[in-house]
């Protein structure tokens, strides 16, 4: 029978137990998840007194032990964990309406955020459309939309390729068609495009008719027969009548008559003058009556021209003006700089309980020549109102106490002080008591 022996020593090399720290550290989980097993080994031999008893637990207890173990960390003071409290349905319905809350708050914030910014596109919308109104208003881009029409019977004018050339040369447009009043230039302005995408133009109201001396003084003619028989319409198909019928279609009209080849002969008379008088027996105050009564009751301008060139000038110069007139009544409308509400700009406003009288006060004071606003405040400060200042003068006897009243008054500036001196004291004295309009203060 053999004889199991049990070493009281064991003895471990150095590998074996590098070996069994490296185990040890690999087995740590595994060993803190393993059942616990208690063995009790019993061997007896006749010649030892060792014994050893083997004790395995149950199977059950040790998974249970294993389970509990992994489950549930370890708690620092020992007590179990407390149950798991159940909520109420009056919590459960406030947590929903708190989530709720909460969703529509960030709803909100999106929707105000969404509007913020289309209403800031908006307005970088509208601030560009102004700026490129404003733009197009300006009179470099007014004279690209100008168009000047032109009759074509003036092209059959000696001279009239002047007209033509400059407008070439200027590169402005130009269109020749046929009008109902003969012989006149009027200028179209093109107008921004309509909802439709449909471009259209304004007329605009100048008319420049061009007569050469005889048309005028067939004119001229036939408006002193109508004033002499007090009649109202002259003869159809003169051009007196066609301009006529114009003004009376549309009363905004402003014509301009450019009379050609108005000349003088060696003795300084105009050739018009010369002609009315020898060939129709007309005066010179007959000729003035004319013109006064196209000027002041058909709002007709006659000017005289020497030829072609000065009625191209006279041409560019409408045009020139025409591209500026947007601009002119934009700025028009607009509120001028100087009249806002200002001390400077106004003057000082006086309410009705008296409030404001002793800034008028000083503001009389300072309207002095080499008066500064400080002394004017000096001034008022020691006497508050004219009649105040008129009494003190009153006061006194001589005329030179009366001249140096406010001499001694301080007036402090900019950190230093001075006096009001004899001279700004006499002008004030002089001003407030002299009865001579034209007395000169200094």
């Amino acid at each position: 029978m053999s004889v199991l022996r049990r070493a009281k020593t064991w003895e471990i090399s150095e590998s074996e137990e590098s070996d069994t720290e490296t185990k040890t550290e690999l087995n740590q989980d595994e060993s803190s998840q393993a059942a616990t097993v208690s063995s009790k080994v019993s061997i007896k031999s006749p010649s030892s007194e060792h014994t050893c008893k083997i004790t395995q637990l149950p199977a059950a207890s040790t998974s249970e032990s294993v389970k509990s173990s992994s489950l549930s960390p370890p708690r620092q003071d020992g007590k179990p964990s407390p149950a798991r409290k159940r909520r109420t349905k009056g919590e459960v319905e406030a947590d929903r309406e708190r989530a709720r809350e909460r969703r529509e708050e960030r709803e909100r914030q999106r929707a105000a955020r969404a509007r913020e910014k289309e209403e800031k596109t908006q307005e970088q919308q509208r601030r560009r459309e102004a700026a490129e109104n404003l733009k197009s208003l300006r009179p470099e881009n007014c004279l690209k939309c100008l168009t000047v029409c032109i009759d074509p019977a003036l092209l059959q004018q000696d001279g009239s390729d002047i007209l033509l050339d400059t407008l070439v040369t200027f590169e402005w447009r130009f269109n020749i068609e046929s009008k109902q009043l003969p012989h006149s230039i009027t200028w179209t302005r093109d107008l921004p495009q309509q909802g439709d995408g449909k471009e259209g133009f304004l007329e605009e109201e100048q008319v420049t008719l061009v007569l050469n001396m005889t048309e005028f003084m067939d004119m001229v003619i036939s408006l002193k027969k109508m004033l002499d028989s007090e009649e109202e319409e002259t003869g159809t198909g003169s051009i007196l009548s066609l301009v006529l019928e114009c003004l009376n279609r549309d009363a905004k009209k402003v014509v301009t008559l450019l009379v050609t080849d108005y000349r003088t002969n060696d003795c300084g008379v105009h050739f018009l003058d010369e002609t009315l008088q020898s060939k129709f027996g007309m005066e010179n105050v007959d000729m003035e009556e004319v013109l006064v009564y196209l000027q002041l009751y058909k709002n007709i301008s006659v000017v005289f021209l020497d030829g072609w060139q000065e009625v191209t000038d006279h041409v560019c110069a409408v045009t020139k003006a025409l591209s500026k007139r947007p601009f002119k009544l934009l700025t028009e409308r607009a509120e001028l700089p100087f009249c806002v509400d200002g001390s400077w700009a106004i003057g000082v406003r006086v309410e009705r309980d008296g409030s404001g009288l002793t800034q008028v006060w000083c503001k009389q004071v300072q309207q002095l020549n080499r008066v500064s606003p400080a002394v004017a405040s000096a001034v008022t400060a020691a006497y508050p109102s004219p009649q105040l200042l008129l009494q003190a003068y009153q006061s006194l006897d001589s005329e030179e106490d009366r001249k140096g009243l406010l001499a001694g008054l301080l007036v402090k500036s900019g950190g230093k002080e001075r006096r009001v001196g004899p001279d700004i004291s006499a002008r004030v004295y002089r001003c407030f008591t002299a009865h001579n309009p034209q007395l000169v203060l200094d």
